[in-house]
């Protein structure tokens, strides 16, 4: 069965909508835990629109499990990281006017900015994980730039509007994990998944962690946290 890590970026896009104090990640993080969670995700964004850097302190003071800070591949965001110690940075791309990120990293393309930024993370002792789209070129360029780990985004897959497409998607997934297992790479998978198509992925031996936000913060709206990661881990362990 593969770690379940929580994002918990909309606990605190739900407290900026006032500038509240309130709901605090933080307690969302703790009770995600306490849950079974075996990671806590945050995206620390340029324009700080949900986490602040408030939270990524006490995040790293609290959390028990393991610290993902998922960030854009800039010299500020660095910065940040190097400052508070995240046990793992995944990189992904960042435009100020997304909604939610839109797509995996162009590895090839930034290789040289990408390459930067991996060895500084790296001789900072945190493991570097790349969000990438499930393409061979992406998982060979990740490859080639020495992380640890990459993402493969599942956003296709999860949007698909048929039958025959989504079967498609998920074989891309699953051939992309098969490949970057076999470069000795490991391999997580995210985006958009949620309790209705988290299974098909959840069965894919390969990928060995995903991280789930939305759906999740969503549900615990409704139900409360604690319960919603539950019944997430519960379709993963029997998928």
């Amino acid at each position: 069965m593969q770690r379940l890590g929580v994002n918990v970026d909309h606990v605190a896009t739900l407290r900026q909508a006032r500038r509240a104090g309130y709901p605090d990640p933080v307690t969302a993080a703790a009770l995600a835990e306490l849950a079974g969670a075996d990671q806590i995700t945050v995206h620390v964004r340029e324009d700080r629109r949900h986490m602040q850097d408030r939270d990524l302190l006490i995040l790293r003071q609290t959390v028990r499990t393991v610290l993902n800070l998922e960030m854009a591949a800039t010299a500020d965001m660095v910065q940040v990281a190097l400052a508070h110690g995240p046990d793992t940075v995944t990189l992904v791309p960042e435009r100020r006017e997304e909604l939610t990120t839109e797509g995996g990293l162009d590895v090839g393309a930034h290789k040289d900015a990408l390459r930067s930024t991996v060895r500084q993370l790296r001789d900072g002792d945190i493991e570097v994980s790349l969000f990438i789209d499930p393409e061979v070129e992406q998982i060979r360029a990740a490859h080639r730039l020495d992380v640890q780990v990459v993402e493969l985004h599942t956003g296709r897959y999860c949007d698909a509007d048929s039958d025959r497409q989504r079967t498609r998607e998920l074989t891309r997934i699953v051939d992309a994990a098969k490949l970057a297992a076999h470069l000795g790479l490991r391999v997580a998978a995210g985006h958009g998944l949620s309790y209705e198509n988290v299974r098909p992925v959840a069965r894919i031996p390969e990928i060995t962690e995903l991280n789930i936000g939305h759906s999740i913060v969503a549900r615990a709206v409704l139900v409360g946290m604690d319960r919603a990661v539950r019944e997430m881990l519960e379709l993963m362990r029997t998928a």
